[in-house]
C-alpha cells in the first residue's frame, strides 16, 4: 500500500465496528481471510462473520487476531473497544513510576554510547532524549527549527538544517524516506503520512547512481567544520512492550564509519569534561 493510499483511508470515516478494523488491517497486511484464519486457528466462515459484524469475538479473539496482523499496541486498544472491551495497553509518560527502570536503561544506553552521537525518538521521529554528543552537531541550525518538539527527520530534511551539510544527501535521505514510508505502510498513522509529504516536499536531489557494491550499510555524512564525519547508524527497540509509549520508542545509535570521525568525536566529548 502506497503512502497515498494510506492517506486516502485514514481520511475515510472510522470504522464502525470491530469487524470493519480487523478487515482493514487485513488487507493492509495482504493476507486473505484463509491466511489469517490458519495464523489464528480458526475457520474463515469465523472470520468473515467477524469482519461482516455477524459474530462478535471474545475479547482473547481479538487480541489473538492483532497480534497475528501485527497490530500496534496503540490500535489494538482500538479494536478493543470497538468489540466493546475496555482497552488493554496503558500509555504512560517516561516520567512515570512505573517506567523508571525503563527510563534508566535509556539513559544508560545513551550515555554509555559516549563519544558516539545516540538519540531516543518516538513514534512521529519526535526527540525524546540523547546523549551529549548529539547538540555540537546541530550547530548552525536556526533555533525556531529546534523548538519543542524537535523533529529528527524535518532536521535532516530541512534545507536550513542538517541537509545543508549532508554530504550524501540524496542517499541518505531517500533512505529515512524509505524509513518512513514503510511506517506509513504498517501503521497507516495519520500524523506518519503528513511526515511523509512534507519531507517530500523538499527539494532533496534524486539518486545519481546505485550504491557501490562493497557497500555494507548507507552512511550519514555530515560536513563540520574542515571536516566530514562519516556514522553508520543502528536502531534498538524495546523486545517485549506492553506500554504503548514503550512501543513506539526508538533509540538511533551512531557509529564512526572511518578512524578521522572516531577521533574527532574522541576530541570532543573531552572537550565537554
Amino acid at each position: 500500500m502506497s503512502a497515498h493510499t494510506a492517506t486516502a483511508r485514514a481520511d475515510q470515516p472510522k470504522p464502525a465496528h470491530v469487524g470493519d478494523h480487523l478487515r482493514e488491517w487485513r488487507q493492509r497486511r495482504h493476507l486473505s481471510q484463509l491466511d489469517l484464519a490458519g495464523d489464528a486457528e480458526i475457520s474463515a466462515r469465523h472470520l468473515s462473520f467477524v469482519e461482516t459484524g455477524r459474530a462478535a469475538p471474545s475479547r482473547d479473539m481479538v487480541l489473538k487476531l492483532a497480534e497475528r496482523l501485527n497490530v500496534p499496541l496503540r490500535e489494538r486498544n482500538v479494536l478493543l473497544v470497538a468489540a466493546g472491551f475496555a482497552p488493554a495497553f496503558p500509555q504512560r509518560s517516561l516520567d512515570d513510576p512505573a517506567l523508571k527502570s525503563a527510563r534508566a536503561a535509556i539513559d544508560l544506553v545513551l550515555r554509555a554510547h559516549e563519544p558516539n552521537p545516540a538519540l531516543a525518538y518516538d513514534r512521529h521521529w519526535n526527540l525524546v532524549s540523547a546523549n551529549r554528543m548529539v547538540m555540537p552537531l546541530l550547530q548552525g541550525v536556526p533555533a525556531r527549527l529546534l523548538g519543542q518538539p524537535i523533529n529528527i527527520l524535518r532536521l535532516a530534511f530541512h534545507p536550513e538544517a542538517l541537509a545543508a551539510r549532508t554530504v550524501n544527501l540524496a542517499e541518505w535521505c531517500g533512505h529515512l524516506l524509505e524509513r518512513l514510508h514503510r511506517q506509513c505502510e504498517a501503521t497507516a498513522d495519520p500524523g506518519l503520512i503528513q511526515l511523509y509529504h512534507e519531507l517530500k516536499s523538499y527539494p532533496i536531489p534524486a539518486r545519481s547512481a546505485p550504491l557501490p557494491a562493497d557497500n555494507v550499510a548507507i552512511p550519514f555524512k555530515l560536513r563540520f567544520g574542515s571536516d566530514v564525519l562519516s556514522f553508520m547508524s543502528a536502531t534498538m527497540i524495546f523486545g517485549t512492550p506492553v506500554d504503548i509509549t514503550l512501543s513506539e520508542l526508538a533509540l538511533e545509535t551512531f557509529f564512526p564509519a572511518d578512524e578521522l570521525t572516531a577521533e574527532r568525536m574522541r576530541a570532543m566529548v573531552a572537550d565537554l569534561r
